[in-house]
């Protein structure tokens, strides 16, 4: 079942560990923000799988990508 309330799926995707990662860096990272290789290389992820989890991070309204 797909969650359809926003806070239901900002949760959902912070359930995942890597996702919470990629969160937590990015909050730490304040306004600037970070480029998606140096996240990346932060967390030991490789791109497919970076790739993937922002996007969820994206499409739950977490992040916004440039």
């Amino acid at each position: 079942m797909t969650p359809t309330s926003p806070h239901a799926r900002a949760l959902a995707a912070l359930g995942h560990d890597a996702r919470l990662s990629i969160f937590r860096l990015l909050v730490k990272a304040g306004d600037d923000g970070l480029r998606v290789g140096d996240i990346g290389a932060h967390l030991g992820l490789a791109p497919s799988t970076l790739a993937h989890h922002l996007s969820a991070l994206v499409e739950a309204g977490l992040v916004l990508q440039d």
